[in-house]
């Protein structure tokens, strides 16, 4: 089977591990910063991440140019859609990897970035209010186009410079997160249990306090106030939720799609380590090792999955497909 028939196999959620590796890659930053760890680690986890957003970059541009059918079938699944708003998260954060040895190459990263993923989050959050939908469809995948898009952006335009523009965009993550995270619990309370298939998306629910909580920290300068632990005891309580419903999660066998885990674990590493370095914090220095061992460990096993994966026989992605 040729290279771009192949590629057209790859879902837009494999994006999902640029988002992994990145996010340790800082962590590792902000540990050499803190407690004087190698520096060499994270530099390694962000050049690895940008080989993977790279391969992955040319595989989602092969799709639509080798596959087509495939990558309409993708927009137009009401879970994998969602996904697509990872290609321009996770080249915003490649160029936050890039940023301490070129601006100009993470400028060149950051703008098209950005551009993709608030209009993506515009576009599919019109099709949502404009589209009938199953409420099997609803689940925490919903998140990322403009929550995960919102704050993330306002990370990567904060660390160009841009505060007031990064202050609008954690503005759109956060009233989206509000919005969305009562549809998605109520689903989640009163509806069916979600399909197994359907249930490492649950991942991705450890996001938006994590991410959110370093969007804060990066527009306030880090002190970490009454807002900043507000978010850090959410985003334990996550961690805490998902810990005691592991099994039941993780009852789908193993594919790419569990790298949604690691964007709000790795998230969740740095922003201690950010509250310690920006005025101390008795919580946060509490919790930094803990959660940075944890990061490691999740993003270790990971790595270890997703290597025999890729070298089993087949390659299938997780069959999330529902109707809307």
């Amino acid at each position: 089977m040729n290279l771009p028939t192949q590629w057209g196999k790859v879902p837009a959620s494999y994006f999902s591990a640029t988002l992994g590796l990145t996010g340790l890659g800082a962590a590792w930053r902000h540990a050499h910063q803190q407690w004087g760890l190698p520096p060499a680690v994270g530099e390694c986890l962000m050049l690895l991440a940008a080989v993977v957003w790279a391969w992955l970059l040319l595989g989602f541009i092969a799709k639509w140019l080798f596959a087509r059918d495939a990558a309409l079938a993708e927009v137009r699944d009401a879970v994998q859609c969602c996904f697509l708003g990872l290609a321009g998260v996770s080249t915003m954060l490649v160029a936050l990897g890039a940023l301490p040895y070129s601006r100009a190459i993470a400028l060149a990263l950051v703008l098209p970035g950005a551009v993709f993923t608030i209009g993506f989050a515009a576009w599919r959050t019109g099709t949502l209010w404009s589209s009938e939908r199953n409420d099997s469809a609803t689940t925490a995948v919903m998140y990322i186009p403009s929550v995960a898009g919102g704050f993330v952006s306002a990370i990567a335009l904060s660390s160009m410079g841009w505060t007031q523009w990064g202050q609008m965009a954690f503005g759109v993550a956060l009233l989206s997160w509000l919005a969305i995270e009562s549809v998605i619990l109520r689903r989640l309370y009163i509806g069916p249990a979600l399909a197994i298939p359907l249930r490492p998306t649950m991942g991705i629910q450890l996001a938006p306090p994590a991410v959110g909580l370093l969007a804060y920290l990066s527009l306030t300068g880090g002190v970490p106030d009454f807002a900043a632990h507000a978010l850090l005891g959410h985003a334990v309580l996550q961690v805490l939720v998902m810990l005691v419903r592991l099994r039941w999660v993780t009852r789908q066998a193993f594919t790419p799609s569990y790298w949604g885990f690691t964007f709000g674990i790795t998230a969740l590493a740095q922003a201690p380590l950010v509250m310690v370095a920006h005025g101390g914090s008795a919580p946060a220095a509490a919790l930094a090792p803990l959660l940075f061992v944890l990061a490691n460990v999740v993003v270790a096993i990971l790595l270890v999955l997703t290597v025999r994966f890729m070298f089993s026989p087949t390659l299938t992605p997780a069959p999330t497909t529902v109707a809307h």
